[in-house]
């Protein structure tokens, strides 16, 4: 592995773990802090997550900040990377998540890890795993192709705080968040049946995603 593949690798693993880490520790804390209230549970989760996606890649967009294998993946297939490079950040991330999912679940003083029991499914939420990830790739990929690059943090923390409340799944469209958050049996969990389909349905999402870019932006310089 080169330097420059390592310091991306470190960057995706660290990223994707203060995502789940957010992700996860926010969840926590709004089921501890309203308990009686899922809607505002869910906002407090939603503002953590989105904020926390714009700290990160601003932070870390100079080295690698997909935290994402759909996203990755959609960048090997734009030919922004190679198919080496691409297993590598992958695992990186899939890594980097259960780290995250790990540290967020000892910070509320649970155990390490805890197999999720909470059932996601049905046709209503693969579909919205499917927006939601479509939605995604486009508003990655719609940014770094057009003359605002720098406003890609912005677009993706805005998009996915929005996407968890307008997506009938809460928008998890991330496969290493996914898995991760098997492994933590609280309000952001997804139990352990549940992962496959949504997996599939990412990428479903991130494979539409993918053409819809092609088709509205031919080529990288076009804004």
């Amino acid at each position: 592995m080169t330097p420059t593949l390592a310091r991306r690798a470190t960057a995706e693993l660290v990223g994707t773990a203060f995502l789940v880490a957010a992700v996860v520790g926010s969840g926590i804390a709004a089921q501890r802090l309203s308990p009686d209230d899922v809607g505002l549970q869910l906002l407090e989760n939603s503002i953590a997550t989105g904020a926390v996606l714009v700290a990160l890649i601003l932070a870390l967009q100079p080295v690698s900040a997909s935290f994402n294998p759909v996203v990755t993946i959609v960048e090997r297939v734009l030919g922004r990377i190679d198919s080496a490079t691409t297993a590598v950040l992958v695992a990186a991330q899939v890594v980097g998540g259960l780290v995250g999912v790990v540290v967020a679940n000892l910070m509320f003083d649970l155990d390490a890890v805890s197999m999720s029991t909470h059932e996601r499914g049905g046709s209503g939420q693969l579909l919205g795993e499917v927006v939601a990830t479509l939605g995604l790739v486009l508003v990655v990929f719609g940014s770094l192709r057009s003359a605002r690059v720098e406003t890609v943090a912005f677009a993706v923390g805005g998009y996915i705080a929005a996407a968890y409340w307008f997506t009938s799944s809460t928008s998890f469209a991330n496969p290493a968040v996914t898995v991760a958050r098997m492994f933590s049996d609280t309000f952001a969990g997804i139990e352990p049946a549940s992962v496959p389909a949504f997996v599939l349905m990412q990428l479903i999402g991130g494979g539409l995603g993918a053409a819809l870019v092609l088709l509205l932006h031919p080529t990288p310089q076009e804004a």
